[in-house]
């Protein structure tokens, strides 16, 4: 992030020194290139910010779903405890009803244990997902940011081309480009 800020303070720089020579269209190219820097900057931003989310959330899905695999194996201990209880409550004796009655209670408890479980992996499932739509603009606003950056140099080319049009117009439309892109990102 440094770099590019740095990268940017140089456009300006260009665009101050072309300003200094008073042509009038330098001066709008210099302007432009300013305006440019700040939407590039502005854009690169966004672009970090959707970065981190993504990683945020694929941090937080592998969590849940530690705890997720942790209720299953959960799950599992009580569904054998249960079994356990009733093959020992199938063998009759003295303790045969307190062992139906442990079996009963290690079945109502896994009832409650699968469906955390099962609740724990659909929020697995819903921030992969937010991940996914984070990765996915900020692939596009990495796009933005790279029109922008290319826009920003080809209107340097019309300071050093001392005038001409050409370049500039170019800059412009790939600056709209690059705002356009930046604006997809999050349809």
């Amino acid at each position: 992030m440094e770099d590019a800020t740095q990268e940017h303070l140089e456009q300006a720089e260009h665009a101050e020194h072309a300003a200094s020579e008073g042509n009038p269209f330098l001066i709008t190219v210099s302007v432009t290139i300013a305006v440019l820097a700040v939407l590039a900057a502005t854009v690169g931003s966004f672009e970090s910010l959707e970065t981190a989310e993504a990683i945020n959330d694929k941090s937080d899905a592998a969590y849940l779903q530690n705890k997720a695999s942790d209720q299953w194996a959960f799950y599992q201990a009580k569904s054998i405890k249960k079994n356990l209880y009733e093959v020992a409550a199938a063998q009759g004796g003295p303790t045969a009803d307190a062992m139906t009655a442990n079996a009963k209670r290690n079945e109502q408890d896994s009832a409650k244990i699968q469906a955390d479980a099962k609740a724990l992996e659909q929020q697995v499932d819903e921030k992969l997902t937010d991940s996914e739509l984070h990765t996915r603009r900020h692939h596009i606003l990495t796009l933005a940011v790279t029109l922008l950056h290319i826009a920003i140099a080809i209107a340097t080319l019309s300071i050093i081309m001392r005038g001409r049009r050409w370049p500039w117009h170019g800059s412009l439309a790939l600056g709209v480009i690059g705002l356009l892109a930046a604006g997809f990102a999050y349809l």
